[in-house]
């Protein structure tokens, strides 16, 4: 060891014709320029791959290049283009879950959907200040002006389970913290489900959830600007892959609604 205790020796063993041991010191810190410089002096080196059977990039290393053949190759000239810029017309909000990826469930292509993924696809309120989430939305909907928002559910939610089953006591976490976020859509799951087992509240709840997030995405004044002008639509999306089906809908806001409502659902359809 080299160093006092805030230090760590690495070694790396580097293949190719010139094959030598080099060890790296670097400190155990919020420093990562050491690192990059590692990056950058010996990006042209070939890492010595050692036990490569177990080695979980393999596998993702062939999908690349299968990628890299039949999309890029073949698609060129679009790849091109969007290294010059995006201009996609949906931004999607969708859940953190493996088992829920937008992309693969709806076909999108690069360059169609900004997208961020949270736990339990929850939209915070404009006043809960800033987050990863909102500060997608505001590049989303003000720099790259898409034309349309997605929010995208899904059966079996974690996330929604653990808001469910939070108890109102003084323990925090980050977990806790988050999906308390969702707190209005658990009360309305009482208060419309409370009879039904927890299976039965926790579907409800992440389709309330959606409807929340939707709701949320109104408190940001230039979302709400830009919806009231026409320019920008709100849609909720629900995925039950235990069915393989998808429920969508869209959010209808301005004032004198029938009923006296500002909202509305409009093109609710289920695709199966």
């Amino acid at each position: 060891m080299i160093g006092d205790s805030r230090t760590r020796g690495v070694a790396l063993r580097l293949g190719g014709s010139n094959r030598r041991d080099l060890s790296f010191v670097t400190k155990a810190s919020r420093d990562h320029s050491g690192l990059t410089r590692q990056l950058l002096d010996f990006q042209h080196d070939t890492i010595e791959e050692v036990g490569s059977e177990h080695d979980p990039f393999m596998g993702l290393k062939a999908r690349f290049m299968d990628f890299k053949r039949r999309n890029y190759v073949e698609n060129f000239s679009n790849y091109q283009s969007l290294a010059e810029q995006q201009t996609p017309k949906f931004m999607v909000v969708a859940c953190a879950d493996s088992r829920v990826c937008p992309t693969g469930i709806l076909g999108f292509q690069p360059g169609e959907a900004f997208t961020v993924r949270n736990v339990a696809n929850l939209v915070p309120p404009y006043e809960h200040g800033g987050s990863e989430t909102s500060a997608a939305l505001e590049f989303a909907v003000n720099t790259l002006e898409v034309e349309n928002v997605l929010v995208v559910g899904h059966s079996r939610c974690g996330g929604i389970q653990a808001l469910m089953s939070m108890k109102d006591d003084s323990t925090s976490g980050f977990i806790k913290n988050w999906v308390s976020i969702g707190k209005s859509a658990r009360l309305s799951t009482e208060a419309a489900a409370g009879n039904l087992g927890f299976e039965m509240q926790c579907r409800h709840c992440e389709k309330e959830s959606i409807n929340s997030s939707l709701l949320n995405l109104l408190t940001y004044p230039w979302i709400e600007k830009r919806v009231n002008e026409g320019t920008l639509n709100l849609h909720g999306g629900y995925y039950n892959f235990i069915d393989c089906t998808f429920e969508k809908w869209t959010l209808v806001y301005r004032q004198g609604l029938e009923g006296g409502s500002k909202y509305a659902i409009k093109n609710r359809s289920t695709w199966s």
